[in-house]
């Protein structure tokens, strides 16, 4: 079985942090979504992955994947945004109509694939999707269920059918090319999955679910960011939060907290809830639920840094160094 993993969206959203960066490679506890998406395959033993991205990004994602041990990158390219049915349009020849587990480049799935993808492969379903119960269900694709099966989906409905959510973790068989070669356009132009899956299911091919209520999350907006950037750091033993070659000159760390490597801190308090990415120099401050990217240079910052993620390679610095207690 293959993998694939789309990428090629804008993230409009969390401009300006990625109007030169792609969204799939944000940070959520030091490490970027889409490493954690290729993990999430590779725990199913998947060795071989395509990358659905828009032209544009390629050299960022080369850059950051690397040469990836014991796995096979494959990168496609989807030139317009036309929604999620499109690019895995892109990815048919790739696939070459065989069963496989997609995944959202900028989603945070913490529960197994595993159940999604004997479902396809052994139990006889066509698809089969993560499902989550959600507060707001008119912001996501929703799925009305009979049993074992999903009987309809709907995009953002006006009048939802239940609370359970279409996250970003599917596997499928072949049939759904098929499927996204013959759906229509949304009314907002894009080629939905929801569409194509629906599609799926009034062929009489039987689509399953299971419920996950681990971590998972959209990582859409700063507040989405912020929020997945704790729930990750709560899963991650502490042991592994703090890199090897992070200086700490009299800090104080408020776990949990994770530090890239090559960071230098001098006289801060950090935590809890921060992530501060590779070589960051910072003294004199005090941050709490926060997301430091890279690069960054933080000193004598006379307020407490709280519920912010500060961009790459930013520059901050007061006149004078911070007073004890002084969170102004």
């Amino acid at each position: 079985m293959k993998g694939l993993i789309l990428c090629a969206g804008k993230g409009t959203r969390l401009y300006p942090f990625t109007l030169k960066h792609p969204k799939t490679l944000i940070p959520v506890a030091n490490t970027p979504i889409l490493q954690s998406c290729i993990e999430k395959l590779t725990e199913q033993g998947i060795r071989e992955i395509g990358v659905v991205i828009h032209p544009s990004q390629e050299s960022d994602i080369r850059e950051c994947l690397g040469e990836e041990k014991d796995v096979t990158i494959t990168y496609i390219y989807q030139n317009e945004a036309k929604g999620i049915s499109d690019a895995v349009k892109q990815a048919e020849a790739y696939i070459e109509d065989e069963a496989f587990l997609l995944l959202l480049g900028d989603n945070i799935i913490s529960d197994s694939l595993r159940e999604l993808k004997i479902d396809v492969e052994e139990r006889g379903s066509h698809a089969s999707l993560l499902l989550a119960e959600v507060a707001n269900p008119q912001d996501y694709g929703i799925a009305e269920v009979l049993e074992e099966r999903i009987i309809r989906l709907e995009e953002k409905p006006r009048i939802p059918k239940s609370k359970l959510a279409v996250l970003g973790a599917y596997a499928f068989k072949g049939s759904i090319f098929a499927a996204v070669n013959d759906i229509k356009p949304s009314a907002r132009g894009e080629y939905e999955i929801t569409d194509a899956i629906q599609w799926v299911i009034d062929q009489n091919l039987p689509v399953t679910y299971h419920v996950t209520q681990k971590l998972n999350m959209d990582v859409g907006t700063l507040e989405r960011w912020l929020e997945s950037n704790r729930k990750r750091l709560d899963e991650i033993p502490s042991k592994s939060l703090k890199h090897e070659s992070v200086i700490l000159d009299n800090c104080t760390l408020i776990e949990p907290v994770s530090i890239a490597k090559g960071s230098v801190l001098k006289d801060c308090t950090v935590g809890p809830y921060v992530s501060i990415s590779a070589d960051s120099h910072i003294e004199d401050c005090r941050i709490e639920n926060s997301i430091i990217l890279s690069g960054v240079h933080l000193q004598h910052i006379a307020y407490s840094l709280k519920d912010t993620v500060i961009g790459y390679r930013s520059v901050m610095a007061g006149l004078h160094a911070r007073k004890e207690g002084g969170n102004q």
